[in-house]
């Protein structure tokens, strides 16, 4: 049965350290995603999704311009960022490990995300859905992101670690009747 990400009610955020002291965060405005959801067996489901990864904002403009820039994200050549699930491990009920292949900055790896259901339920406009919380970290070095400046007190203007997060309503995709 699928799934798509209700952009409404969907956040991707990531966030890393500043000068190894200050949490920046920033967001993606724009993207798609889709889940193949099989309820009885979830390890038969997948999930996708696709970041434009120009519509990066960390509510600077400068350093949103400086992450589009070839130092990072290189939008121009590598415009989108990508990630297709190869499994998915249930841990009860409500807790999963969502393990897949995540394409950024043109280079491929395989990443593990956490993720909670929760919830399941009926819309305000009467669709059936599904909200997930996921969590997980990339160090962005694993995807060519090396760009960065020794700080004179020891230590690194931007760290490698980036923490990435995602809260998300699904509804479920019903068919158009046909005549």
């Amino acid at each position: 049965m699928a799934w798509q990400f209700d952009t409404a009610h969907t956040q991707i955020e990531f966030s890393t350290k500043h000068m190894m002291v200050t949490t920046v965060k920033g967001t993606f405005k724009l993207y798609s995603g889709e889940i193949d959801l099989n309820e009885t067996n979830h390890s038969a489901s997948s999930v996708s999704f696709s970041i434009d990864a120009a519509s990066i904002d960390t509510r600077n403009e400068q350093r949103d311009g400086h992450l589009r820039s070839a130092d990072f994200l290189d939008v121009a050549q590598f415009p989108t960022i990508t990630f297709k699930s190869t499994q998915i491990e249930k841990q009860n009920d409500t807790h999963f490990k969502v393990t897949g292949d995540l394409t950024m900055h043109g280079v491929t790896r395989n990443v593990t995300f956490d993720v909670e259901q929760t919830g399941h339920f009926t819309s305000l406009y009467g669709k059936n859905t599904y909200a997930f919380e996921i969590n997980g970290k990339i160090n962005r070095k694993d995807f060519g992101l090396n760009w960065n400046v020794a700080l004179e007190t020891g230590g690194w203007l931007v760290s490698e670690e980036i923490k990435v997060s995602v809260e998300t309503q699904v509804n479920e995709v019903v068919a158009e009747p046909t005549a």
